[in-house]
């Protein structure tokens, strides 16, 4: 059986109702889904608001970065979300419609590690050269590697869309697809496969290089008696975190793979509880650590978040009790 056969008779059985399961549990996961991700797609708008909210955010590297990242998450949650429920109420779209959608949160994921790859190198240069930091990442050069990264993912989209009708080339294309709509119908041909994984492990490469140099610099830098020991332990904590986000993201690129593997040797209510596991964890968790990162962690944001969060039509006053 090929790949995509596999892979689709794989998503298929996890989003039918699988022997063993009660309807209970399945109502209990697909709430646990939707609930998780509408709770994070709330908590990321609230925060790309409070990034626009006072100029020190929208003049800051460190901000516009992180705006940049959160609007890559907002869209990939948005993206996954609705190819989720597509699948659960077994709604079947044409062939353009669905690769459209799948071809947004590719795109959204493909910006996602790289952007944390800049973000990285600017925490590095702000302990380590302090006084060049100014000067090296201003709002003018914190745009430009912005727009080298989405043009890398622009690049890595417009490969996947030359394979495509490459491969439609030698095949006909229906547009009313028989199947759901997901990653594995748009990219079925098997040098989709080999793509996936050769641009997974470059970038999982080159990101986690940048990170792991930049984590050694502060480490290093760290220890120096000069180095403001608070700073420097904030970035390295950062820069764990960073790390750590950058595995389930590129982790979750191979999701389709794990789910695949996993469907050769488990039954169907077993695979089920797998797949939403790992949909909460590989897909929507990663999604939402930027804001557990800086929103807890960053003290210029906190307050104004945690305003705009919890009591936004309470003014100051909940402001000053944030504080």
């Amino acid at each position: 059986m090929s790949a995509r056969h596999l892979g689709s008779e794989s998503r298929v059985c996890v989003l039918q109702s699988p022997a063993g399961l009660t309807p209970y549990e399945i109502i209990l996961f697909t709430l646990l889904i939707v609930g998780s991700t509408c709770s994070f797609l709330y908590i990321n708008c609230v925060f790309l608001y409070t990034l626009r909210s006072k100029p020190v955010f929208c003049e800051t590297s460190r901000y516009i970065l992180l705006y940049n990242l959160l609007i890559a998450d907002t869209v990939h949650l948005i993206s996954s979300l609705l190819l989720f429920l597509l699948s659960s109420f077994k709604v079947k779209i044409t062939y353009y419609a669905c690769g459209f959608l799948v071809l947004v949160s590719v795109f959204s994921q493909s910006i996602s590690p790289l952007t944390l790859a800049v973000m990285s190198i600017e925490r590095y240069v702000a302990v380590c050269h302090p006084l060049r930091h100014a000067s090296i990442f201003t709002v003018r050069s914190t745009g430009i590697a912005i727009a080298v990264v989405w043009a890398s993912a622009v690049i890595h989209i417009l490969i996947r869309v030359f394979m495509l009708v490459y491969v439609f080339t030698k095949i006909s294309l229906n547009l009313h697809m028989n199947e759901l709509c997901s990653k594995e119908t748009v990219f079925f041909a098997p040098i989709f496969n080999d793509f996936e994984e050769a641009h997974a492990s470059t970038l999982f490469l080159s990101v986690g290089l940048a990170i792991i140099g930049s984590y050694i610099g502060v480490a290093h830098t760290a220890r120096s008696a000069s180095t403001d020991k608070v700073s420097g332990r904030k970035a390295l904590q950062t820069l764990l975190l960073h790390l750590i986000q950058l595995s389930l993201i590129l982790t979750a690129s191979m999701f389709s793979t794990i789910i695949i593997a996993i469907a050769r040797t488990e039954d169907r209510s077993t695979l089920f509880r797998i797949y939403n596991v790992c949909y909460v964890f590989l897909s929507i968790l990663p999604r939402c650590l930027s804001a557990l990162i800086y929103g807890l962690r960053d003290q210029t944001i906190r307050p104004v978040l945690v305003k705009n969060l919890c009591c936004p039509w309470r003014g100051s006053v909940c402001l000053n009790k944030s504080k």
